[in-house]
């Protein structure tokens, strides 16, 4: 059991080590976040105390044979499926309608993308209704040899969250017309958009 939370401003912070810990051997090795063999992470006190209480719940239920039911979130599963399926198409747009176009994401990257990244609104107007994913940034030119047929090189950083009318619009625009998002949108979004770009370029690493 364990918790999705990220580490943000004005959540509990690592206090900074002092130089004797780093005198004591390497201070970021047995763990997966930065100096975790030597601080204690920051937790609500009564947290651990409950989460031990479900699992134990769940495992006497469990050698009781009591049945038990756990509710679910809801099911994006279809909404994330339409995202990939709405990506793969633009995907095939901007290769001159490339046949066969298989982008080398999945419902649980556009779930991620759209929930965790863009926190479920469109980073244009702030809409949380009709979204869909979006490239940022266009294709390199073709003649320079950097995409073709088969290169389908896109990762969970070359998209944002967009509504629909939003991502016709930057299409157009931006993906197709060549110009800037910045020019487009402007710099308050471009300015979005880099920080969740950094930002998921270090959580990246722990998926």
């Amino acid at each position: 059991m364990y918790s999705t939370e990220k580490p943000g401003p004005g959540k509990a912070a690592l206090l900074p080590l002092s130089e004797d810990e780093f005198e004591k051997g390497k201070v970021d090795e047995l763990g997966v976040l930065p100096d975790f063999r030597v601080r204690i992470l920051p937790v609500l006190g009564t947290m651990p105390s409950i989460f031990g209480l479900c699992v134990a719940n769940h495992i006497l239920t469990t050698i009781a044979g009591y049945p038990t039911e756990y509710s679910k979130g809801k099911d994006r599963s279809k909404l994330y499926e339409d995202m990939i399926a709405q990506l793969a198409g633009q995907e095939s747009r901007l290769r001159g309608n490339a046949p066969g176009i298989r982008i080398p994401l999945n419902e649980s990257d556009a779930g991620y993308i759209a929930d965790e990244v863009f926190k479920g609104k469109s980073v244009v107007s702030g809409f949380f209704t009709r979204l869909v994913l979006t490239r940022w940034e266009p294709l390199p030119p073709r003649d320079e040899g950097f995409w073709g047929e088969n290169d389908y090189t896109i990762t969970t950083n070359d998209v944002v969250l967009m509504t629909r009318d939003e991502a016709k619009k930057h299409e157009k625009e931006v993906l197709k017309a060549g110009r800037s998002p910045e020019d487009v949108w402007g710099p308050d979004v471009a300015r979005v958009v880099e920080e969740r770009r950094k930002e998921e370029g270090f959580y990246s690493k722990f998926r």
